[in-house]
């Protein structure tokens, strides 16, 4: 009997460290990513010190999560909801406009937040809270799903006006996801998608930089000093790292060639300055960290515990894709962070908050 009280106890310590272990090593890689750009306008310690603040922050507030009992935090799920609504609506009059695009809100000498990236977490969150709650209803279209869809209205169109449609695609995707982990009548589940698609299909065909994007995607090399420039270099990358890499510090795309090497493209900087071999590494270490939280899922105590980590392997999952996707010119180009190695505050904190949910609830399974 103790001996089983003390394994509930227990944080999954494997998930800890890959977490950590993947946040170490992108504190690094954007150091080697960013030192010529930052070294430029000013020292080149800059992304690497920012990052390394951030990713204390964010390792705080997850310990701090992990040791607050998950079935206190899902009590704060809605005023969480709100919250964020409240800021993606902000953003769209408050934001600091960035190439046409208002996703950040300025905190005086603090830098900036991007809203988007914390209503990733929020949504998993409330929707774990949600269908555990509504879990008789959940199979009604009327009673259980229509209020779904009206919140994944709302947060998916504040997010793309800012405009941000990959971050409202994934939202729309963990949507159904944990409506279908939840017990939703598979019935629905066609004309749920086939409305998410038209929605994005219109969104690309009815803008034209978007309609370019996608044009690009289809061939690169035919503009490969315009719309191509940013796939095209990062297949070079890719290509002249080889099977070993250049080495560490020794990419040639972060010389101005490879736009955001910190960031969208890290992986193509990854890849170059350490080679194919250590790529494939990288992968599989993403697939551990998923396959833990998927582990934790399937021993979770009850069903919000369930929902969570399954949206949480979810979100890690279509974020690595896209990511490396993009990287790999298998998918058109869109900004989206490799989840803890990208450059950048909110995605890392958001995703350390989430993961400290999950550390709690691991220490309630018996894995």
């Amino acid at each position: 009997m103790n001996e089983g009280r003390k394994r509930k106890r227990t944080m999954d310590y494997w998930l800890l460290l890959t977490i950590m272990g993947l946040t170490i090593f992108g504190i690094v890689s954007i150091f080697s990513a960013s030192m010529y750009n930052s070294g430029i306008s000013g020292s080149p310690f800059s992304y690497f010190t920012k990052q390394l603040i951030f990713a204390i922050i964010g390792t705080i507030l997850m310990i701090t999560i992990s040791n607050i009992d998950y079935r206190k935090t899902k009590q704060f799920a809605p005023l969480v909801m709100i919250g964020v609504i409240v800021m993606l609506v902000l953003v769209l009059f408050i934001g600091t406009n960035v190439n046409g695009a208002k996703r950040w809100i300025r905190i005086g000498s603090l830098g900036t937040i991007q809203p988007s990236e914390f209503t990733k977490i929020a949504l998993i969150l409330f929707l774990a809270y949600y269908i555990e709650r509504k879990k008789e209803l959940i199979r009604s279209f009327r009673y259980g799903i229509l209020p779904v869809i009206g919140l994944a209205l709302i947060v998916c169109g504040l997010i793309a006006l800012e405009p941000n449609l990959s971050t409202a695609t994934i939202i729309g995707a963990l949507i159904v996801g944990m409506l279908i982990i939840g017990g939703m009548n598979l019935k629905y589940f066609i004309p749920v998608v086939i409305a998410g698609v038209g929605g994005i299909v219109f969104m690309i065909i009815s803008t034209p930089w978007r309609l370019t994007r996608m044009l690009t995607f289809l061939d690169p090399w035919a503009d490969i000093k315009g719309a191509g420039w940013q796939i095209c270099q990062s297949l070079m990358a890719l290509g002249s790292g080889g099977l070993l890499g250049r080495g560490f510090g020794q990419g040639k795309a972060k010389l101005l060639f490879m736009p955001e090497p910190q960031n969208d493209f890290i992986f193509a900087h990854i890849g170059e300055e350490m080679g194919l071999i250590f790529g494939i590494i990288l992968i599989a270490v993403y697939l551990f960290l998923i396959w833990r939280c998927v582990i934790i899922a399937l021993n979770a105590p009850d069903s919000f515990s369930m929902l969570f980590c399954g949206g949480m392997a979810g979100l890690l999952g279509l974020q690595v894709f896209i990511n490396i996707g993009v990287a790999t010119a298998l998918i058109p180009v869109t900004g989206m962070p490799l989840p803890f190695v990208s450059a950048g505050a909110s995605s890392l904190i958001s995703l350390m908050c989430g993961m400290g949910v999950v550390l709690n609830i691991s220490k309630h399974c018996n894995i």
